[in-house]
């Protein structure tokens, strides 16, 4: 029988960060900029007949709470709200807030515990050496993974030593 030949070691490396983000909106200015700006010298490549950009978000996930509490402070009801990016969790949180019917029908006043808020975002990656491997951030880590040079992981680690929220 056959033995089985290994043809690549990919690696997988995490960061727990300090201090968790302290708002979605700030976690979301960043995931934009690194799409944008490309901070990781990331190339443009094919796959599947189509032409993908560097940096590209894969996956996305923004939840948070809108808590309502009586006159005496006690919570007489939740709301979760989820969002695929930062833009729409925002925009979700802000409608129930201001949703009169809602706030009538809990009976409570409504208010948004960032303190609950969860988030993730994965990006995907091309490398000019050709490998494609992921960035994953969430509210209190980043991980990278699927990589097998450990160039990209020294160029990812560089670049987070210089954001400040990122230590």
């Amino acid at each position: 029988m056959a033995d089985f030949v290994q043809k690549s070691v990919t690696k997988s490396s995490g960061r727990t960060l300090t201090t968790k983000w302290d708002t979605i909106v700030n976690f979301g200015t960043l995931m934009q900029s690194i799409i944008t700006n490309n901070p990781w010298g990331c190339t443009s490549y094919a796959s599947a007949g189509e032409t993908l950009a560097g940096v590209r978000q894969t996956s996305g996930y923004y939840a948070g709470k809108v808590v309502y509490t009586n006159t005496s402070g006690k919570q007489v009801g939740s709301i979760t709200v989820k969002g695929p990016d930062s833009t729409a969790f925002s925009t979700g949180i802000a409608t129930v807030l201001a949703a009169t019917a809602i706030t009538e029908v809990m009976g409570g006043t409504p208010s948004h515990d960032s303190s609950e808020d969860s988030f993730n975002c994965a990006l995907t990656c091309h490398d000019p050496n050709g490998e494609v491997y992921k960035v994953t951030f969430t509210r209190d880590s980043v991980s990278v993974s699927g990589y097998e040079a450990d160039s990209i992981l020294t160029t990812i680690e560089t670049w987070a030593d210089s954001q400040p929220a990122l230590a």
